[in-house]
This record gives structure tokens, sequence and C-alpha cells, in this order.
């Protein structure tokens, strides 16, 4: 158990080791089992650091080095456990090439420590192996998770190890989601209660044509995210799909149907999970494939996916924040990439669905979620190519003569686990953006314009459709009816008329008025 580690390399995955530093936790165990495993954010414990327990870089987290542990398997798995952000994938990857024999013996060197009992309940859950150790009879349990520092699902005893489950998923797919200060934060506002408290201050009338106004705006934004811009028909078809979010069980069959909708014929594109690998990037000359991503492997699919329902379903029970469970679920979904095309819409249904279901959105209206991400359309590719782009590495791939890839070595694991807390934080602010901006914008928008047909009605006899549109384009002019408008749809109107609906309109939706010296445009109004 005294192994060196070789801890002091000069580099580590591309990175400079911090000067008087020593790699501690899982980047001494991935350097040296030479593990094809990613570390996002390698630790190292410094010889010349004593200002304070850590400090991080852009790449490092440095620790003072009162935390020096001994050089060993031992060392440095306990380090890890106790100090770094639990690394699923990296702790199997780990366990599938030590000998049993190492584990059982820092198993059984410390029993009733709750760091080995979380060592020992972690071998046997990610290998499915049973190691040579009694059931323990007595003892009090521990948490997996600290609660304090991750979200946790509600704990499931496993008496054998005397430990408490509490983690997000389930083996076949797991989630690691940390409770930063503004998850905590964005959690403890309640953002959920004070949409139902706008609404309920609105009108029925207004509410429904609102939960109507921004489903259209969530559908359109979804597909212009994907560069399509679909015929009303298919449009429509899918503000249908996306408006029954949350009422139907997600099953993978389920899945399978909605893409069904998106895809509407399988001429070009195959409907139905992959049959054959999957990338995201570009390509060169020759059409070969260029991957900023390559998808799961196709065998790889159904699995993941029961993994992932199964996981959103225990968090759902478990009353993980809506918000965090829609992330874990909705980026995985869009990480395995199960479909050949249809997969990005989606991924942003699966947000609405959790949302609907577990009752965070206001009965009969959803969250304009795709209209945030497109206006934050660089930072959405951002956010998912952080975590996808430390993976391309790790996953060896060769092009197809079909001009596609297929995935040499066993992938599924890179998918199974993670740690979602960076996209949990970006789904949130898309959410609150939602809440705070686009819900009561579009409230008030239609409140002003009920205003402004109400007065109009008042002072001139005119079709309701009909003043619907004068409205409309005397707003989208800045407050004037333009002469060529004028002339096409109201040139029965008189001019008094037309000044004193513009005025109305002005005021109504606070616009200024235009100056008499403005120089008359295609914009501008009849003035006599």
């Amino acid at each position: 158990m005294a192994v060196a580690m070789a801890r002091r390399p000069a580099l580590f995955q591309e990175r400079i080791v911090p000067r008087d530093s020593s790699l501690a936790g899982y980047a001494a165990l991935v350097h040296a089992y030479d593990l094809p495993v990613p570390v996002r954010s390698p630790s190292c414990v410094s010889s010349g650091f004593i200002g304070g327990t850590r400090r991080t870089t852009d790449e490092w987290t440095i620790f003072d080095k009162r935390y020096g542990t001994e050089d060993s398997l031992r060392g440095h798995l306990s380090f890890a456990l106790r100090h770094e952000t639990v690394d699923l994938y990296a702790l199997k990857k780990l366990f599938e090439v030590v000998a049993t024999a190492d584990i059982e013996a820092i198993v059984t060197a410390e029993m009733t420590g709750g760091t080995a009992r979380r060592t020992w309940f972690l071998y046997e859950w990610l290998t499915g192996n049973r190691l040579d150790i009694p059931d323990l009879d007595r003892g009090n349990y521990v948490e997996l998770l600290d609660s304090r520092h991750y979200f946790t699902s509600s704990p499931t005893n496993s008496s054998r190890h005397r430990v408490r489950d509490n983690l997000l998923g389930i083996s076949a797919f797991c989630p690691i989601i940390r409770r930063t200060e503004y998850l905590n934060e964005a959690v403890e506002q309640r953002w959920d209660v004070r949409a139902r408290d706008l609404v309920g201050r609105i009108g029925k009338g207004i509410v429904a044509r609102a939960a109507s106004f921004l489903l259209l705006a969530d559908t359109q934004a979804s597909y212009q995210i994907e560069g399509e811009r679909p015929p009303r028909n298919r449009l429509e078809r899918w503000m249908r799909a996306v408006a029954q979010a949350g009422r139907r069980p997600l099953s993978i069959e389920e899945i399978v149907r909605l893409q069904h909708i998106v895809i509407e014929e399988g001429r070009f594109i195959q409907r139905g999970l992959r049959e054959k690998g999957g990338f995201i990037g570009d390509r060169d000359r020759n059409d070969d494939p260029l991957p900023e991503f390559v998808s799961a492997r196709h065998e790889d699919v159904p699995a993941l996916l029961e993994g992932i329902l199964s996981a959103g379903e225990r968090m759902g029970q478990s009353d993980v924040d809506a918000v965090v469970q829609a992330a874990a679920v909705a980026f995985a979904f869009v990480f395995v990439h199960p479909f050949e095309d249809g997969n990005g819409r989606l991924h942003r249904y699966l947000i609405h669905h959790v949302l609907s279901e577990r009752g965070y959105t206001t009965p009969g209206m959803i969250f304009p979620v795709s209209s945030v991400l497109l206006e934050r359309q660089e930072e959405y590719a951002q956010r998912l190519q952080s975590f996808t782009g430390p993976l391309l590495p790790f996953i060896e791939w060769v092009p197809t003569a079909d001009k596609n890839v297929r995935v040499l070595n066993q992938t599924a694991d890179l998918y199974r686990f993670g740690d979602c807390t960076e996209l949990a934080e970006f789904l949130y602010r898309c959410v609150i953006q939602t809440i705070t901006n686009d819900l009561p914008n579009e409230i008030d928008h239609l409140a002003r314009y009920d205003e402004a047909k109400a007065r109009i009605q008042d002072m001139i006899e005119m079709p309701d459709a009909q003043i619907s549109s004068l409205v409309t384009f005397i707003r989208q002019n800045g407050g004037t009816l333009s002469k060529k408008r004028r002339r096409k749809d109201f040139e029965r109107m008189l001019n008094h008329e037309v000044s004193e609906v513009e005025a109305i309109v002005r005021d109504a939706f606070d616009i200024e008025e235009p100056s008499p010296d403005e120089e008359p445009d295609e914009g501008s109004t009849f003035r006599r």
C-alpha cells in the first residue's frame, strides 16, 4: 500500500504542474495508473504554500502543504474522497485496474471510518463486484454525499456498508451537482412561486394569450437554434407536442414518438434511435469528419437512455429542485445524442417536460427557455463544449466509408457520469430570465395592447381584428401609421382619427411622439 505514485511530473494533461507542488487525489491516481480519465480541476499540494487551506487558479486547485498525504493508492483515494468533488468516472476507471485485494485492504484497515465505507460502497456500486468483506452489523450510517455540498436524493440505506446512498441517480446514469453559492441562492428564491404570484394577479384572458405567445416564441426559437425555419404546419405540430410537456410519462418509446413529430418523414433522415455512429462538428475537403464531439456508441444508447430516465424519476420522487433535475436530464440526453436528427429540440423539450411535470411552471404555460437560449446562443454553445470538449481525447474513433465515425473503445461511462454543476447554473440563469423578463414583459405588452384597443373602440367603430392590426402597425412603426399602410388598409380613416389613434398607442406603449421636424419616410403618417 506504500507504492510510490510518481507525483512530480512537469506536465499533467497538458497543464504545467505548479512549482514546488506534487499531484494529489484524482490527478495523482490518474497519472500513476495511466487512466483514460479527464481531470477537469486537478489538485496538487504545494510545499511552499502556507497562506491558507487552498487556492484555485484557472487550471489547478493548490492545497496547503498541511494537506500532504501518503504517497499511495490509499492516501490519494482518501484525499480525493475527502477534499475533491466526487468523480464517479475516475473512480470506476481506477477500480477497474487496481487489485481487488488492495481495495479490500483499504476498507478493512479502517472499517468504521466514513471514507473507508464510502470507498467500499462505491467500489461495489460502480463495478458490480462484491468484495470479500463481511457485512457491517453495527455503527451509525454515513451519507455517501455530504448534502451540505451536493444536491442529493432521498437516501436509501445500504445495511452492508452502513452507508446512506443519496446519489442523484443509479449506476446506469448518475450526475454530480454541487451546491454552489449561486445554486443555493437560486433554489431559496423560489422563482416558481414568484412566477405563479405574477400570473395570479393577471386576468385569465391575458394569461391564456400570454401562454400562447410564449409557446410560439419558444417553438420558433428552438428551430432557429438549429438553423431551421419550418413551415407553419410543422411548427404547429411541435407546438402542440410542447404544450403537452409533462402530461405523458417519459419512456424511450415516448421520446421516439416525439422525434417522429420533429422529423416528419424518413426518406433522408433515419427516424428512431441511431443504428450507427454520430458526431457534431465539421468536415474536411474530402468530406471526412472533423468532430468537435463524438456521440455515444449506438449500441450504448438504449441503456444510457434508460439510466437517464431512471435517474430523473429518482430525482423527481426525492423532490430535488426541478431546475436542477431538468439540467441533469436534458443535458445528459443531448450529450448521448440518441437520434440522427432532432436531438437539440428534444433536449429543450425535456426541460419543459421536467418543469411542467414537477409543477414548476404555471399550469397551461411554459417558460420560453428556448428564446433565452437563442438569445444566449454563443454562451449556450460554450457551455455544451466545455462539458464535451475534455471528453474527445478519450474517445478513439475512425472515419467510416459513409463519412461517419466508428468508435473503437468503450465510452458509455463518459456519458454516464459527470459533473453537471455549471450546466445547472446556466439553465437556472435562463429560467430566471424568463420569469423576470420574458413572462412579465409579455403580460405587460398584452395589457397595454388591450388598453389601446379599448380606447380606440370607444372612439371609432371598427372590426376587432382591424383594430388589432392598426395597433400593431402603429407600434411597430414607432408610434405612427405609415402612408403606405394607411393607403392600403385604413384610407377611410379621417386625419384627426389617425392622429388620435396614434396618440392612444403611443400613450399605451410609452412611445415618444416623433418630432415634427423629422423628415417623412415610408414609416411616417399622413399629415396635413
